[in-house]
């Protein structure tokens, strides 16, 4: 069931990966990390966003769904894609070194951590200095925060706020590592 909310066309109608990718700052040659990538809704056009001279981290903390994604890359039509690499680990301990990514990317994942300071923490360590954190959430999802709550947890962990786009129902908050 889970996984079929996450792959629904209607997802992608009510959270399209296109403003996702213009409003949360990625660019042509970055390291991202796309981190809570599940089955890979986003994670193709997040690679076709950065360009074969970026790298893309797709990390999730469910084997099933890297599983998924590693089957959807696999097909034919995705194989020219060889800028993505796929990672079990949770955001707590990502297997990334000190300042090594451009920008971190999470689609409706914030509201499903536990201890989100330790994880805010956590990628605060791997982005670059004035690394860039975008935040998407939107309201169909059940653990959807507030904007002005998601402000206040990135910016105790460290974190300026750059820039606000969308609105109530779908936002994007992107953050630069102070």
């Amino acid at each position: 069931m889970e996984t079929r909310i996450l792959e629904s066309d209607l997802r992608g109608k009510l959270w399209p990966v296109e403003e996702i990718i213009e409003r949360s700052g990625i660019e042509k040659g970055m390291t991202v990390l796309e981190l809570g990538c599940g089955p890979g809704v986003h994670t193709i056009e997040f690679a076709k966003a950065i360009g074969e001279k970026g790298n893309l981290y797709a990390v999730d903390m469910q084997s099933k769904m890297i599983s998924r994604l590693k089957a959807k890359l696999s097909k034919p039509e995705y194989k020219y894609l060889s800028n993505i690499e796929t990672k079990v680990a949770n955001a707590y301990d990502l297997p990334f070194g000190d300042e090594t990514i451009d920008s971190v990317v999470m689609v409706g994942v914030l509201g499903e951590i536990p201890d989100k300071n330790r994880a805010l923490k956590e990628m605060r360590r791997v982005l670059k200095p004035s690394g860039i954190l975008a935040i998407s959430e939107n309201l169909i999802d059940p653990d959807y925060p507030l904007k002005k709550t998601t402000k206040k947890y990135c910016e105790q962990g460290g974190y300026q706020l750059v820039k606000t786009s969308g609105s109530f129902f779908n936002y994007v908050l992107q953050f630069r590592k102070v």
